[in-house]
């Protein structure tokens, strides 16, 4: 079926038309479950090694692939090629990583403990899955779902982020290209992503939902799942406080800091967002942290900047606003980089560097999602705790100290999900990745992601 109507997917550092791309209406994504519910009648009976060899390969044409899909990704979402390059390995991972894991799934023979009486257990896919991502890292996000889903031998329904539809499609090509069996992989474009997800969730087809994005969104789709009790995965918000204590190492913070920041621009849900560091420490690692930011190349990440773009210009309108609000609250920006002189687009945003803010002030209880880094002084370990916990999600968290002990005592006391321990980067295919409180339900990676894509049978058997 020829879709309808099409909506432009544009570069924000340009703002120049990339690609139209197929809109869908509500009855052609259920057009779409029909063609992966009939799929995944065939693929769920497929050997494990088979789904494994068809993930290998996956894996091995998109590291094939890296340089075009790098640049699909600076120009639909923004990122510097580093950061692009670096996602798309990264994604490619989850495709290797789940090719392992789809034949080590495993199941229980035991007995009863009163005896006459065996116990099976098995691992069935669920089904059909929808699979909701995010525009933030359009690769990633997408194979740490469908890596998962497809190892099972589940079907999937990717319903991709409107700005960054590109790099989406470009992975489902390659799953088909691999193997994956025609309709077992379907990518949703639509600008009417309320009505269709609303759709598909009240499909009985549909048994799955696989949500990244933000807390309110993911509240409202909690609510739509309970209508048919739909088993539903949720990686939701961060608002990371990333800890620097007395006897850090303040080189390897800074660099650290960098990465846990600045990474696409400050745009993911494990950036630091909030920065405590101990008052001995605070004026070394505010002048360290402050040069490099200063230093730091913003412009068009096609031309080899280390700062692009945030995704749209009110993205970027929001992201000085908190800067202004901080401001008002007693902060100074202590050091910033400077913006390109001219620039296509409103939605750059100068790497900041605030300090002197209180630790009541509005930037830290949202989620900056752009390169600003507030940094709060403190000399008490509880108060510190106590106001790296205020936030209602629990995401990721970062803490840099001398003493080994030290970082993995507040690094338990932390309430989130993921701690990085002298590291400022947290994600790992091999490791559980999600959070506590409102930042989501459920853990994608390792062992624990495919396990998100199955239910588990139990067999009673008669044993005199």
């Amino acid at each position: 079926m020829t879709p309808h109507a099409t909506f432009s997917v544009t570069n924000p550092a340009t703002g120049e038309l990339l690609e139209e791309v197929a809109d869908l209406t509500v009855e052609e994504a259920l057009t779409q479950v029909d063609r992966a519910h009939e799929a995944f009648t065939h693929w769920r009976t497929v050997a494990p090694r088979r789904r494994a060899e068809v993930l290998n390969k996956a894996y091995d044409l998109m590291i094939a692939d890296v340089q075009r899909l790098r640049d699909l990704i600076v120009a639909e979402n923004g990122k510097s090629q580093a950061d692009a390059e670096a996602e798309v390995r990264y994604a490619a991972e989850f495709f290797r990583w789940y090719a392992e894991e789809a034949v080590r799934l495993s199941g229980e023979y035991t007995t009863a403990p009163a005896g006459g009486v065996r116990n099976i257990v098995t691992h069935h896919p669920v089904g059909v899955a929808l699979l909701i991502t995010p525009w933030n890292f359009p690769a990633a996000m997408a194979t740490r779902k469908m890596g998962p889903a497809l190892a099972a031998g589940c079907a999937v329904v990717l319903k991709p982020a409107r700005e960054t539809p590109l790099t989406a499609l470009a992975i489902a090509e390659i799953l088909i290209q691999a193997g994956v069996p025609e309709g077992a992989v379907q990518v949703a474009t639509t600008t009417a992503t309320r009505e269709v997800v609303s759709a598909l969730l009240a499909d009985d087809r549909v048994k799955k939902l696989s949500f990244t994005g933000s807390t309110p969104v993911g509240r409202t789709l909690l609510a739509q799942c309970a209508q048919r009790v739909v088993n539903a995965s949720m990686e939701l918000g961060g608002n990371a406080p990333f800890i620097v204590t007395a006897d850090a190492d303040v080189d390897a913070a800074v660099d650290g800091a960098m990465v846990a920041k600045f990474r696409n621009s400050g745009q993911a849900c494990t950036a630091a967002n909030r920065f405590y560091v101990h008052a001995d420490v605070a004026e070394e690692f505010i002048k360290a942290f402050g040069t490099r930011i200063s230093q730091l190349t913003v412009g068009d990440p096609a031309q080899g900047t280390q700062i692009g773009p945030l995704i749209h210009d009110q993205a970027a309108s929001g992201v000085r606003e908190l800067v202004e609000s901080a401001q008002n609250d007693g902060a100074t920006i202590a050091y910033q980089a400077n913006l390109p002189e001219t620039m296509a687009t409103d939605a750059f945003v100068a790497p900041t560097l605030l300090r002197d803010v209180p630790a009541d002030a509005k930037i830290l209880t949202e989620e900056i999602f752009g390169p600003v880094a507030p940094v709060v002084v403190w000399d008490d370990v509880d108060q510190m705790l106590a106001q790296a916990n205020t936030a209602e999600v629990g995401l990721s968290s970062y803490v840099y100290a001398g003493n080994l002990q030290d970082a993995l005592r507040i690094g338990e006391l932390l309430e989130t999900g993921m701690v990085g321990v002298n590291r400022g980067i947290v994600s790992d295919p091999s490791a559980p990745f999600g959070g506590v409180k409102q930042a989501g339900i459920g853990r994608e990676g390792g062992h624990w992601g495919i396990e998100e894509f199955t239910e588990p049978q139990y067999l009673s058997v008669d044993w005199p």
